[in-house]
């Protein structure tokens, strides 16, 4: 089942078009990845989704329901984490989690088992401070507390990651690991290697439409090679091959051949053995979705 399915989305400010045509879809389960850079339309495309911004034309549905700028009966299914969350400060994160939870309509009992259940999620069970001493990891993993309290079909997160630290970072992509057992996921980032450690499907946005999707294996699949990294036994070998295959020289001195499909391999290691250059290491790199989103926005 599609628990979000996105179609033909536009939207303009003034001279300016941020959606084209966008049109994609989140599965029921799933974690999708939202990809693209800063500006791209990712906070645009959650804001219509929401029924917080309108849309010029296209067509939302969540759970199967049409979503419509302004009237938000469709938001019942979505749990929502902005990009930066805002909390009453002097509030502790159990208080905070039950005033969400009467805000929602949930009975007492439940808000008590869910306001246990999902502080023990995030890590903040034990945690007895007010929320205005939380650092911005903390208020994040809060932040994904609050948007679950009501067992959402579909949570979003807007940038969840962006400004934390790897730490921080690690422990966000985990509690939404943990979350895809009871909630679809849709989150937007420009962090590629988030998208890959935790996505089931994802999505590069550029120029106002999607410019590829499918399975993190499948977007990597469309890269016509992996790459070549070659380690010399010294410097200047490095340099000359470097030279001699029209390749580049990473920062730890590996040559590297981008988009090395078979015919590239034989031909390098036929100019390599010519040139008598010693060399210490062959492998073939994998592609990773870095590789393949700059490919994509023609950097």
């Amino acid at each position: 089942m599609k628990i979000l399915e996105v179609k033909d989305l536009c939207k303009r400010f003034g001279s300016k078009t941020i959606l084209d045509g966008l049109s994609f879809s989140v599965n029921e389960g799933s974690v999708f990845g939202f990809i693209g850079r800063n500006g791209a339309g990712k906070t645009t495309t959650m804001k219509i989704i929401l029924g917080l911004l309108q849309a010029d034309s296209g067509e939302i549905t969540v759970c199967g329901e049409k979503v419509h700028y302004g009237s938000t009966p469709t938001n019942r299914y979505i749990g929502y984490l902005p990009d930066v969350p805002e909390f009453y400060g002097y509030m502790t994160a159990g208080e905070y989690l039950r005033l969400c939870g009467d805000i929602t309509g949930m009975k007492q009992s439940e808000i008590k088992t869910r306001t246990s259940e999902l502080l023990e999620l995030v890590g903040l069970a034990g945690e007895k401070h007010r929320i205005k001493g939380y650092s911005r990891g903390m208020k994040q993993r809060l932040g994904i507390a609050q948007a679950l309290i009501n067992k959402p079909r579909l949570l979003i997160c807007d940038e969840p990651t962006s400004a934390l630290d790897p730490v921080g970072r690690k422990e966000i992509l985990e509690i939404i690991r943990s979350a895809r057992g009871e909630t679809s996921v849709i989150f937007s980032t420009h962090i590629l290697s988030d998208v890959e450690r935790i996505c089931d499907d994802t999505a590069i946005l550029e120029k106002g439409k999607i410019a590829l999707s499918g399975t993190v294996s499948e977007l990597r699949a469309k890269r016509s090679g992996s790459d070549l990294h070659i380690v010399f036994a010294n410097a200047s070998d490095c340099r000359k091959a470097a030279a001699l295959l029209g390749a580049e020289i990473s920062d730890n001195g590996t040559v590297i051949i981008r988009n090395a499909s078979e015919d590239k391999l034989f031909a390098a290691l036929r100019t390599i053995s010519d040139s008598k250059l010693p060399v210490s290491k062959i492998e073939h790199a994998e592609a990773d979705l870095e590789q393949l989103f700059m490919e994509v926005i023609g950097k």
